[in-house]
């Protein structure tokens, strides 16, 4: 009978041990779905932000978005400012730094320039990427915090792969104008151009970005030779 009961007694005293006892989610787990909350927010942010323009867009839409509620979002984020520049980490700057990471240059710099802005091109041009690149030059003079941001993080890092790529040029005699180092952005102005022109006139009329591209290097380098 003394056994009985305290089998009984056991039995009682684990089933009045706290549920969290059992179902303690193990910290690795906490820091993975903590981490897909963060995803699903940049991700609806970026939807929001093209949608309805850094302005417009409310943390309540982004949010909704998401499938998280409102205060959710401020355990990632103090602001809108900060939300916006990790979607830039998140989804512009490690294309930049893949397209900034030069090989040797064993080939022409004429190949180089083609090779980035080719992937440029492919990387934004009719991509989210590009959508974000036209928010910014649309909306940055109204939030100077953003677009400095964004010129930190992305623009100097372009720009300075471009000036290494010109003087490189000059050295080599393959660019004429020593001037141009000057101005490394003379040497993407078509990736831009073509970034703008995708949203406002291309239903009007259609830009061949790459064969732009090849007219503005010939302008740069002089016309290709064919054997």
């Amino acid at each position: 009978m003394m056994k009985k009961s305290t089998k009984l007694a056991n039995k009682s005293a684990q089933s009045a041990e706290p549920a969290s006892a059992h179902r303690e989610v193990p910290a690795s787990n906490r820091a993975a779905r903590a981490q897909e909350r963060r995803a699903a927010i940049v991700d609806a942010a970026m939807e929001e932000f093209i949608a309805r323009g850094f302005a417009a867009t409310r943390l309540d839409d982004i949010a909704k978005r998401a499938g998280v509620a409102k205060g959710t979002i401020y355990l990632h984020f103090k602001d809108k400012e900060s939300m916006f520049e990790e979607l830039v980490r998140v989804v512009i700057v490690p294309v930049v730094a893949r397209l900034t990471a030069l090989p040797p240059p064993t080939g022409s710099v004429r190949d180089l320039v083609e090779a980035f802005a080719g992937n440029f091109l492919k990387e934004v041009i009719g991509t989210r990427r590009g959508d974000l690149v036209r928010l910014i030059v649309a909306e940055g003079p109204r939030f100077p915090s953003v677009a400095d941001f964004y010129y930190r993080e992305v623009v100097s890092r372009g720009i300075a792969a471009m000036r290494t790529l010109i003087e490189l040029g000059i050295a080599r005699g393959e660019i004429r104008d020593k001037d141009l180092a000057r101005y490394p952005q003379i040497l993407v102005a078509p990736a831009m151009i073509a970034v703008i022109w995708q949203s406002l006139f291309a239903r009007h009329a259609p830009l061949d970005a790459q064969d732009m591209l090849r007219v503005h290097l010939d302008l740069i380098f002089g016309e290709r030779r064919t054997t």
